[in-house]
C-alpha cells in the first residue's frame, strides 16, 4: 500500500483511492507491474470506461499472458504448496515439484485431446491434486470449474451439466468431521448424465460401475512423467474459470471469468490490501465450491506458500485452524465470520503472542459484527490486522476490504478496494448519506468483471447486474458508509440466501421441495438470527393437510441428498398460501422483510397482500 501512496505522491488512503478511480488505467497498469505479472502487457491498460454494453471496457487488450507463468514463477527449491488434513497428515511440494506435476497433468490432458476453450472440471476436496489439475488446464488454455464434495450428484449436474466438461477429476471418498464419506455412487449418477466427459481421473480407487473410462491420479501423472511445462500465451480476456452463483430462478448461473482478470484483481488485493509478501505462508479455509478457493490459488502469484486445509475446521479441536497457524507458521489466515462466532461460542482463547507468525486474519462470507472484532482482539490476538472483506463469486474478488495503513473500527470494513468506485445508492439511483443503508454499486470497470454467463447472449448478465442502474454495477448487497470512511455490509438485498456465509439460490430449494408429493408450493427466505442468518422454509401442503414432523424430515432428507446439507432449512413452517405478484412471481423480498421485522419494500404489486398475514404472525412468535 505504501508503494502506491508513494507512486501517487500522497500520504493518505482517501487520496490514493480517489486517484485510482479517476485514472483506473494508471492504477491497473501499476498493479500489473507491482504484482509481477509474467507476460506481454501491451501499450494499453484499459480500452473504454463503460461497465456494460457493446462498448464495454476491455483491460490490457494487447496483452498475451498465461496465468500459470506468474503462479509458478520463482526459485524451484521454495516450498510453495502444502496440504494438511484433519488427521494432521501433511504433504508438501516445492515449486520445482509443482511445476513437474502440472507439466505431467497438462501433457496427459493434451494426449486425450483437451485444447483451448475445453472445460475441465473437478469435484473434489480442498487438496493439492485439485490445484495441480486446475493449473494444468489453465496452462493449455482450457477452462476450469470446481465443485465441493458436499454437493450431491444433482447439485453437481445443475452446474457441470450446463458447461459439458470433457475431463472430470473426482474423489472416490473423503473425510469430514471424523467421518468417512464414499462418493462412488454419487459419481456414478453424475457420470451417467454427463456424456461430454471423455475421461475420469480419480483421487482414490475408481468404481467398476462407472460408465466412463477412469484412471487413478497416480497413473494420470505417470503417463506423462518428465514432460516439460509448456504454457499457451492467451489474450487477457480469454476464459479461464467458470464459477457458479446460485440464481433465484432456474439453474445456478455459470459465470465465465478471465483467468488473467482474476489474477490481476486478486493479486492486487493480496499484495496491496492484505500485505501478503514473497515467503509468507497463506491459508484460507475454503472448499472447492467457493470463490475463495480460486482466490487462494491466485496467492501462488505472490510467491507465498499456499497451505490447504481439508476437513472440518473445528475438528478434532475447536481451535484446529488456530493450531494450524502455529504448526505451519502462517502469516495470513482467512476464515468466515461464522467461524469466528463459533470460536466465541466455544469460549476459545489464545494467550497473547501464542501465534507470533500471524500478521493478518481475514473474514468474509457474511458481515463480521462489532462483537466479533472485540472478541478477536480480546481473546485471540491483540496485534493482528483483522481484515473484514466482502465481494462475491460474481467478481471473484472484493469490493471492500482491509487497508493496512488505516485504523480498524469494530463492525466496519476499512475501505473500498483500489480501482473500485464503490458507492451506496437508494432505489432511485441517488447516492445516500453516510450511515444510511442502500445498494452496493460500483461505478468503475475492473479486470475481474465476468466475461458473461455460459450460453447467454448477454441479456442475463445485463439483467443481473446492470438493469437496476444504467451503466453501474449493482451487486445485490445492502451496505452503508461509516463516519470514518469505512463500510458496513447488511446482507443481501435480493432473494439470494446467505446462511453460514454460503450463498444459496432459492430455485435450488424449490426444485426439490416442490417435487414432493405432499407439497403444493413453498417459499424460502433468510432470517437474521443474532450474528448469522438462518434459512426458513414456508410450505403449503396439498389439500391443506397438517405438516407433520415426518413430512419435515422428508423435506430435510430430500434437500440433504439431492443438494447438500447447507440447503436444509433451520425451520420448516406451514402456511395457508404463499404470496405472489400479479405476474405470478413469488414475493420473496416482501416475506424476507416481514420475517426480519423490516418495513416491507413494496406490496402494490402483490396479487393478494392478505397472504402476508400468516408470515407476520409467525415472525411475531418466532
Amino acid at each position: 500500500m505504501r508503494r502506491w501512496l508513494a507512486a501517487c505522491e500522497v500520504t493518505n488512503y482517501d487520496d490514493a483511492h480517489r486517484i485510482s478511480i479517476e485514472d483506473p488505467a494508471a492504477w491497473w497498469a501499476w498493479a500489473w507491474d507491482e504484482c509481477g505479472i509474467v507476460g506481454t502487457k501491451g501499450a494499453r491498460a484499459l480500452e473504454g470506461r463503460e461497465l456494460s454494453g457493446p462498448d464495454s471496457a476491455r483491460f490490457f487488450p494487447d496483452a498475451r499472458v498465461n496465468v500459470v507463468d506468474t503462479l509458478l514463477a520463482g526459485p524451484v527449491e521454495d516450498e510453495v504448496l502444502v496440504g494438511v488434513d484433519e488427521a494432521g497428515n501433511r504433504r508438501a511440494w516445492s515449486r520445482g515439484e509443482l511445476r513437474a506435476d502440472v507439466a505431467a497433468a497438462a501433457q496427459s490432458m493434451r494426449e486425450v485431446g483437451v485444447g483451448i476453450g475445453d472445460r475441465v472440471a473437478a469435484w473434489t476436496p480442498n487438496v493439492p491434486e485439485t490445484v495441480v489439475w486446475a493449473l494444468a488446464a489453465l496452462s493449455i488454455g482450457a477452462v476450469v470449474s470446481t465443485a465441493s464434495t458436499d454437493f450431491a450428484a444433482q447439485g453437481v449436474l445443475d452446474r457441470f451439466g450446463q458447461i459439458e466438461p470433457v475431463l472430470l477429476l473426482v474423489a472416490a471418498d473423503y473425510r469430514y468431521g471424523g467421518k468417512e464419506f464414499d462418493l462412488r455412487e454419487e459419481v456414478t449418477v453424475a457420470l451417467d448424465a454427463l456424456p461430454s466427459v471423455r475421461q475420469v481421473v480419480v483421487i482414490g480407487e475408481p468404481s467398476a460401475a462407472w460408465s466412463t473410462a477412469a484412471m487413478s491420479w497416480q497413473a494420470w501423472l505417470a503417463r506423462s512423467s518428465g514432460a516439460e511445462l509448456q504454457t499457451v500465451p492467451l489474450a487477457f480476456d480469454h476464459p479461464g474459470f467458470i464459477l457458479f452463483s446460485s440464481g433465484t430462478t432456474g439453474a445456478p448461473k455459470c459465470i465465465v471469468h478471465s483467468a488473467a482478470g482474476v489474477l490481476v484483481k486478486d493479486l492486487a488485493e493480496q499484495r496491496v490490501h492484505l500485505d501478503i509478501r514473497a515467503g509468507d505462508r497463506v491459508c484460507y479455509f475454503t472448499t472447492c465450491g467457493w470463490m475463495m478457493w480460486n482466490w487462494l490459488v491466485m496467492a501462488l502469484g505472490t510467491q507465498a506458500t499456499v497451505v490447504l486445509y481439508d476437513g472440518q475446521p473445528m475438528f478434532p479441536e475447536a481451535d484446529r485452524l488456530l493450531g494450524l497457524v502455529v504448526d505451519e507458521e502462517l502469516t495470513f489466515l482467512g476464515v468466515s465470520a461464522k467461524y469466528i462466532e463459533a470460536l466465541r461460542e466455544k469460549g476459545v482463547q489464545r494467550a497473547p503472542g501464542s501465534m507470533p507468525s500471524l500478521r493478518t486474519l481475514a473474514s468474509t462470507g457474511s458481515p463480521l459484527a462489532a462483537e466479533l472484532f472485540e472478541y478477536v482482539y480480546e481473546s485471540i490476538d491483540p496485534t493482528v490486522h483483522l481484515a473484514s472483506i466482502s465481494g462475491g463469486t460474481d467478481i471473484c474478488g472484493c469490493f471492500v476490504l482491509g487497508v493496512p495503513t488505516e485504523p480498524i473500527y469494530a463492525g466496519a470494513i476499512q475501505g473500498a478496494a483500489l480501482g473500485m468506485d464503490v458507492r451506496v445508492y437508494d432505489d432511485d439511483g441517488q447516492e445516500v448519506a453516510t450511515g444510511t443503508r442502500g445498494e452496493l454499486v460500483c461505478r468503475t470497470p475492473f479486470p475481474s468483471q465476468p466475461l458473461g454467463f455460459w450460453g447467454d447472449d448477454g441479456s442475463r448478465l445485463h439483467d443481473s447486474y446492470f438493469a437496476r442502474f444504467l451503466g453501474v454495477w449493482a451487486h445485490g448487497d445492502f451496505i452503508s458508509r461509516t463516519d470514518e470512511g469505512g463500510f458496513v455490509i447488511h446482507g443481501r438485498s435480493d432473494a439470494t440466501l446467505n446462511a453460514h456465509g454460503v450463498r444459496i439460490g432459492t430455485a435450488e430449494i424449490y426444485r426439490i421441495v416442490d417435487a414432493l408429493d405432499f407439497v403444493s408450493e413453498s417459499i424460502v427466505v433468510g432470517q437474521r438470527l443474532g450474528l448469522d442468518t438462518r434459512i426458513v422454509l414456508f410450505v403449503v401442503t396439498r389439500d391443506g393437510r397438517e405438516l407433520t414432523e415426518e413430512m419435515r424430515g422428508k423435506i430435510a432428507q430430500a434437500l440433504r441428498r439431492q443438494a447438500s446439507p447447507r440447503h436444509v432449512p433451520a425451520e420448516i413452517v406451514q402456511v395457508p398460501a404463499v404470496p405472489r405478484t400479479v405476474t405470478g412471481k413469488l414475493a420473496e423480498l416482501a416475506v424476507t422483510d416481514i420475517v426480519n421485522g423490516d418495513p416491507v419494500r413494496n406490496t402494490s404489486g402483490l396479487a393478494n397482500a392478505d397472504d402476508l398475514r400468516a408470515f407476520a404472525e409467525w415472525a411475531q412468535g418466532a
